[in-house]
């Protein structure tokens, strides 16, 4: 059932990793020429093999160059995933996913379950190749819903492996490869986390691919962009705060904080969008709006401008990106205040009726206030409001032709006709209202227009990952209850111990549920006797398993026995010998008390909250996480309800 998706998206992919792993490979080898002959350089004294090196030195530069460019060509096949309506829509930028090695895990699985769990493994062989194909599918996820839910599955089924495989002291001896979603550099850790982290960042990358694609030209379109960036942002977010020390560069905490605000620009760009697609009316009130939507876009296209071009930012992301940012945040004040002024130019001036709801609107257009008259005055005078209105256009032209500049510089970008087309239609469009509105005696000099200040109806949401939402069976079930059979409990090996019953009975008190634990041996009793002891959990009587078993059917293959007695077999958790520490114990696993995490686990759906400590397994553990352990100093007396004497 498990599908992968589009084989040939798949070799695409693969083509592109490769070629980006590969160009990394020369970058690396040159970078270290250049850097023997700069050394070179420096040390020696002489004249002829100064030239020699000096001219070296140019050669490995220019190399650079040009392999820097092809990367960057490579990283900018943003084409891909673009939509296929005829209508204009600006393009987005999505990410491409992060490539994996294949993951052999027979061996390392089968030999752990039976040196810790004491089973035999070859009977577990299903499940591991059930969860091998499951990774398998998750490489390559179908780009809809159905992809997300894959790689969502995924993720909640290593929350599960990483409980049952993983001790919190050694690790499994397998490698996890990951390779840089944007240089295609190889990774690897042995920290699931690692996995784990991979698969959130390919979550957020299919959504921007998700995103990119819709067509933007319609409202659903719209809003399914709205919801993707949203939900990508959030993938990105929630990497950053439960994962630190990535190996990768693409899931350092400088690469997310720059991904989520790109993203969170686009979902603003697409709310600016929606504005004008739902903008039947052109009264002045609704065009100031417009100017100011306009102005928030630029205002996070400004922010994520300056974030990749930070340090450690700047070397790693694509030159075209940067570029595109750029022209957006440029392109975006232009609209704003061509918005600006259409509304002074081409609306009537306001009636005495109209005039204090306009006035209003305008003491907060501005971030500063326009000079000359009072805003009374400007709005009721259609010479004064021409006047601003030049003003406003004067700017906008000023950065179309900057947005266009910028454009050009990026070889990349000036081969994508459609960014191309809308820039210049909005140049044409503001060169056309100045030249409407320009008066040849006109004697004033057009003064300098304020910025617009930025405001929008509709601010873009970060949207966590839902893990709840697909709901997954642990695969290794079979092992038994989490809430024993787990990689950080250990056990003594089980215990087959055969039973009489006396005419007091078998002489023990049973508690709790999946599995059911001897809560106390009365001295000198049938159980003592045949060497029970409190705090062994029952795990088969006369040969059927019961870890699973409730309370009750236990009981009842107990009280089935005639005198030949029961063959019971149990297990002892090491560590769990002293008393106190078994009724502390037995506290915690008692399904009698509605206050535990072991609860959930029992009943063998993990909710997947994602607050649940367990699954943010971190590369260093943020100490604010640390949440009490689920078996520390739980009260005693919350359990005292369903226990008896049997």
């Amino acid at each position: 059932s498990q599908q992968g998706c589009d084989p040939f998206a798949q070799t695409q992919r693969s083509k592109l990793q490769h070629r980006r792993a590969r160009i990394n490979q020369q970058i690396n080898k040159e970078m270290r020429m250049r850097a023997g002959a700069e050394n070179l350089f420096r040390a020696t004294s002489n004249h002829k093999v100064k030239e020699t090196v000096a001219l070296e030195l140019s050669y490995v530069n220019s190399n650079l160059q040009l392999l820097k460019e092809e990367l960057e060509e490579l990283n900018s096949s943003v084409d891909v995933y673009q939509n296929d309506s005829e209508s204009i829509s600006v393009p987005m930028i999505p990410l491409g996913l992060k490539e994996t090695k294949e993951l052999d895990l027979l061996a390392p699985l089968k030999d752990f379950i039976s040196e810790h769990y004491g089973e035999e493994s070859v009977l577990f062989e299903k499940e591991i190749k059930e969860f091998m194909e499951l990774r398998q599918a998750m490489r390559t996820p179908s780009r809809n819903e159905a992809g997300l839910e894959l790689l969502m599955e995924y993720y909640n089924q290593l929350y599960f492996l990483d409980s049952r495989f993983f001790p919190p002291t050694k690790t499994l001896g397998v490698f996890f490869h990951w390779y840089d979603s944007l240089t295609g550099v190889p990774s690897h850790q042995r920290a699931l986390a690692f996995e784990k982290g991979s698969v959130l960042f390919n979550l957020g990358a299919l959504h921007t691919q998700i995103g990119a694609r819709q067509d933007r030209a319609s409202l659903p379109g719209l809003n399914q962009a709205i919801d993707a960036f949203q939900k990508a942002a959030g993938a990105f977010n929630y990497l950053k705060e439960n994962f630190s020390n990535a190996p990768s560069l693409d899931m350092s905490a400088a690469s997310l904080t720059m991904l989520v605000r790109l993203m969170v620009a686009q979902v603003q760009e697409c709310v600016f969008e929606k504005m004008t697609l739902l903008r039947a009316q052109n009264d002045f009130l609704s065009r100031l709006q417009l100017a100011q939507e306009a102005a928030r876009v630029e205002d996070v296209y400004s922010l994520v401008h300056q974030t990749m071009s930070q340090p450690h930012v700047k070397d790693y992301v694509p030159f075209s990106w940067t570029t595109m940012v750029h022209v957006k945040s440029e392109h975006f004040k232009a609209l704003s205040h061509y918005f600006a002024a259409i509304a002074l130019c081409d609306c009537p001036a306001p009636s005495d009726a109209e005039l204090p709801e306009q006035e209003k609107a305008f003491l907060q257009f501005h971030a500063t206030m326009p000079e000359g008259p009072s805003l009374r005055v400007l709005l009721q005078d259609p010479e004064e409001r021409r006047r601003l209105g030049k003003a406003h256009l004067k700017k906008a032209i000023m950065k179309h032709e900057e947005a266009m500049r910028i454009h050009g510089l990026c070889k990349i970008l000036r081969k994508m006709d459609i960014l191309q087309e809308v820039l210049s239609f909005a140049h044409k469009r503001s060169l056309s209202k100045y030249s409407e509105i320009d008066h040849e005696e006109d004697f004033f000099e057009t003064g300098e227009a304020p910025d617009i200040h930025p405001k929008t109806h509709q601010k873009p949401e970060i949207k966590s990952p839902n893990f709840a939402q697909v709901k997954v069976t642990d695969l290794f079930h079979r092992l038994g209850p989490l809430s024993v059979f787990s990689a950080k409990n250990k056990w003594y090996p089980a215990r087959r111990v055969h039973l009489m019953r006396g005419e007091n009975g078998f002489g023990f008190t049973l508690r709790g549920d999946s599995p059911v634990l001897i809560a106390g041996v009365i001295p000198g009793g049938c159980a003592a006797e045949a060497g029970l002891k409190e705090g062994d959990y029952i795990i088969s009587v006369n040969g059927k398993d019961c870890k699973w078993s409730k309370h009750a059917e236990v009981v009842q293959l107990l009280k089935s026995t005639g005198k030949e007695g029961v063959d019971i077999g149990v297990i002892t958790l090491q560590g769990s010998e002293c008393p106190k520490a078994a009724d502390r114990k037995a506290a915690a696993m008692s399904s009698g008390s509605g206050m535990l995490k072991s609860d959930k686990e029992n009943s063998r759906k993990s909710l997947m909250n994602s607050k649940s400590a367990s699954t943010l397994l971190v590369w260093s553990k943020r100490s604010k996480r640390s949440k009490k352990s689920a078996y520390g100093g739980v009260p005693f007396t919350a359990v005292g309800d369903n226990e008896a004497m049997y």
